[in-house]
């Protein structure tokens, strides 16, 4: 179950709503529906929750790009909301690494074996056997997102929420974050 939330300030405080994520698929359908909710280029959050399992704030701030904070980055991987969030960028990636590995995959038998040859490792043509090398434990997955938090740390420092205060939030992060940026009663209303 997902929640989502967009808070936009305004010359008057802070306007909050819910929002419907069906229509979203790219952090750029996200970005569009913030600049949406905007009122004269001015900040937008996007908050995004997943049943207490992590969240996620997006900032937008006029024509700059969005910033990302997310609570538990690997619950997020699991996630279709999460997996928008979690941009090559934010990981470290070389953007479009991963379609151009499989792209490469698709065109390529990167099994190990000639054609011709047996594919089950145990055995070879003589039918003796072939030993199996187990894999190196100790590498790192390039590809494996990291355990815990994620992002932009000081996403919401300048709107009254500290480095070290977004790392205690776990659960009902919304409302504290409301509270922080002096939303809370709206909030209220939409939650």
């Amino acid at each position: 179950m997902y929640f989502a939330a967009l808070l936009a300030r305004t010359e008057d405080g802070w306007e909050a709503s819910d929002t419907e994520l069906d229509d979203v698929e790219t952090l750029s359908d996200l970005t569009d529906l913030a600049h949406e909710a905007s009122v004269d280029e001015d900040t937008v959050l996007v908050y995004i929750e997943q049943e207490d399992a992590w969240f996620g704030v997006v900032r937008v701030d006029g024509e700059e790009d969005p910033r990302i904070y997310i609570s538990d980055a690997s619950a997020a991987a699991r996630s279709s909301y999460g997996e928008i969030l979690l941009t090559d960028e934010l990981l470290g990636r070389e953007p479009g690494a991963e379609d151009e590995i499989a792209a490469l995959e698709e065109l390529v038998d990167l099994d190990g074996t000639e054609d011709g040859e047996p594919d089950d490792p145990l055995s070879d043509a003589d039918g003796a056997g072939s030993a199996v090398t187990e894999p190196d434990l100790d590498q790192e997955d390039p590809d494996a997102v990291p355990v815990g938090p994620l992002g932009d740390l000081g996403i919401l420092a300048d709107l009254g929420l500290s480095e070290k205060d977004l790392l205690t939030l776990r659960t009902d992060a919304l409302a504290e974050i409301a509270d922080a940026l002096g939303a809370a009663d709206v909030m209220e209303a939409v939650r």
